[in-house]
């Protein structure tokens, strides 16, 4: 997975940028319609909210292509480390638009972590299945003991499969970081919110998005 590629260093950015924007139009289209599928209520016109996080999305996703092609060259763990970051990006926006994480992407993206690392390319393959089972299991944990203690439900289960997910592609060892890290900045974030009264205290809001975005900067860490 590390062997380099024949590119120039300028043209395997060039490239990488181009292979993320050649990802975010499916997975634009489906930031649409996979929300809509499980949850037919939501409107068919494109929200304005909807309109921002697709032009961010539009934004962030070449600019994720340069990164991971600067970060580890012009190999295939590029090619690889392009699809987890554009595929995180496309989680966090429809998560914190519509409070989903579909499975049709989280569960292809923690088989597909577990594939890549098969030759170790980001994690051991020990490592990335422990990653992988211990994720899942720490949120659910979590989730079942806040939901004895408080009789609510404290996160979805998309979140348990997203974390999964990570584990597969970073392995176990970051995950407590990450889980960490995105814990305070959803807190910092809702303080924010409900200090400018924009949130009410019990409210709901989205974990994965969190999760999703300090996943990237682990990968590109490694």
């Amino acid at each position: 997975m590390w062997t380099p590629l024949n590119l120039e260093p300028w043209a395997a950015l060039l490239a990488g940028a181009a292979f993320a924007l050649a990802l975010c139009l499916p997975l634009d289209r489906l930031a649409y319609s996979l929300p809509r599928s499980l949850d037919p209520q939501l409107p068919a016109q494109a929200s304005l909210s909807h309109r921002f996080y697709r032009m961010l999305f539009w934004v962030a996703g070449p600019v994720l292509g340069l990164l991971c092609a600067w970060r580890f060259g012009a190999t295939p763990a590029a090619v690889a480390a392009i699809v987890y970051a554009v595929a995180l990006l496309a989680l966090a926006w429809i998560d914190a638009e519509t409070g989903f994480l579909p499975d049709l992407l989280t569960l292809p993206l923690l088989w597909l972590g577990l594939l890549v690392n098969l030759g170790g390319a980001f994690s051991p393959l020990a490592d990335s299945v422990l990653g992988a089972a211990g994720g899942y299991m720490a949120l659910w944990l979590i989730c079942g003991a806040f939901l004895l203690l408080t009789g609510r439900q404290g996160m979805g289960n998309g979140d348990f499969k997203l974390l999964a997910a990570l584990g597969a592609w970073l392995g176990w060892a970051p995950l407590p970081w990450v889980v960490l890290i995105a814990s305070l900045m959803a807190l910092a974030v809702a303080l924010l919110r409900r200090l400018a009264g924009r949130m009410q205290a019990g409210e709901a809001f989205s974990f994965g998005p969190y999760l999703a975005l300090v996943g990237i900067v682990a990968l590109l860490r490694l």
